[in-house]
């Protein structure tokens, strides 16, 4: 399934949410049914028989695919967030950004000892925060398959954080 529409549906917003930055704005795939389940679909198809246990989304808008993608493969869906936002017993790693670092959390029991793990996001830009969430679920022994993302800025050179991991991405810029 050619992906073109998809990329002709995803608005530049110049200088969001800072000056300089080309924002790739989703939600006129969101809003358009038709875009979003062949998203979805587009998503999901490249892991449709790796057996997959868990579905890991990445705050916040890795959650709105990770969900139904976690539905279409029968697995779990896992949330990753910001610090302060999950309610029980946490793992957190902290990592680099440009300016400073940032940190992730997952709940300690989401994850079982070598358990297949699919991570979904939007967009790979930089790949820090993705290599975070890859090593916070190796902490907890996950078993990475694959990461997937609507949008992947190769420019910025992301995937090469993840190269030991089958990453796929449907729109690149």
């Amino acid at each position: 399934m050619p992906s073109k529409d998809i990329e002709n549906a995803i608005r530049d917003i110049p200088d969001f949410p800072k000056k300089g930055i080309i924002f790739k704005d989703i939600t006129p795939v969101l809003s358009d049914i038709h875009l979003l389940r062949k998203s979805i679909d587009l998503m999901v198809e490249p892991f449709m028989n790796q057996k997959i246990d868990v579905v890991v989304g990445i705050e916040s808008r890795g959650f709105i695919f990770g969900t139904p993608i976690a539905d279409k493969l029968n697995a779990s869906f896992v949330p990753v967030r910001k610090p302060g936002k999950l309610p029980y017993k946490t793992e957190q790693i902290s990592y680099e950004l440009e300016y400073g670092t940032d940190s992730l959390e997952i709940h300690k029991d989401s994850i079982k000892e070598k358990q297949k793990i699919l991570i979904v996001d939007d967009l790979l830009a930089t790949g820090g925060t993705a290599e975070a969430t890859c090593n916070l679920i190796s902490k907890l022994k996950g078993n990475i398959c694959g990461f997937v993302v609507l949008i992947e800025l190769e420019f910025l050179e992301g995937r090469k954080k993840l190269n030991q991991y089958n990453v796929h991405s449907i729109v690149k810029y």
